[in-house]
């Protein structure tokens, strides 16, 4: 008896659940200009319009001046390489120019040096960046070495910090042989 109301309750709390969920509008996913297009696992280009990696004029020019520049970590939408589609706010390091848009590498907070072997295996290559004031907790973060995203300055939502020039320098290096 007491386990047949209880099963009860439980059936109208998910029922009521699942009715609220289908009640609620579902928001649009996230603008992007364009798809990214894969050129062979080498350069991934994403977020606002197709471009490739030799047409990226590398730079580091920070300025706290409230815009996107070369050298900073700036918070954007992502687009997510199975579903171009949908995409995550994250933060991203502007390392150049591309024309009017910026060129630039996404960071992660999870660790990718415990399974950089699988990573590797998939065509995706991380490199330690330590921790900054993009982040608010404070996690160390990883740079995608490997996935090179094309930023409409116009849809960069905050500048998170200035990247150090000397650590700047070794992402562009390490980044160098894997979007050629």
């Amino acid at each position: 008896m007491l386990l047949s109301s209880l099963g009860r309750k439980v059936a109208l709390v998910v029922t009521q659940q699942v009715r609220k969920r289908q009640q609620r509008p579902t928001e649009p996913p996230p603008p992007f200009a364009a798809a990214p297009t894969p050129n062979e696992g080498v350069a991934d280009d994403a977020a606002s319009s197709p471009a490739a990696a030799g047409e990226l004029q590398i730079e580091y020019s920070p300025t706290p001046d409230g815009q996107p520049d070369p050298g900073e970590v700036v918070w954007t939408c992502v687009p997510y390489e199975d579903d171009p589609s949908q995409g995550k706010d994250r933060p991203v390091l502007i390392i150049g120019r591309l024309g009017n848009q910026l060129g630039g590498l996404m960071l992660s907070s999870q660790d990718h040096d415990v399974d950089a072997e699988d990573e590797a295996k998939w065509g995706r290559y991380w490199m330690d960046v330590g921790s900054g004031e993009w982040d608010s907790s404070g996690r160390p973060s990883e740079v995608r070495l490997n996935r090179l995203l094309t930023v409409d300055p116009d849809q960069v939502r905050r500048e998170g910090a200035t990247l150090d020039r000397m650590l700047f320098d070794e992402v562009v290096a390490a980044s160098r042989s894997h979007l050629t």
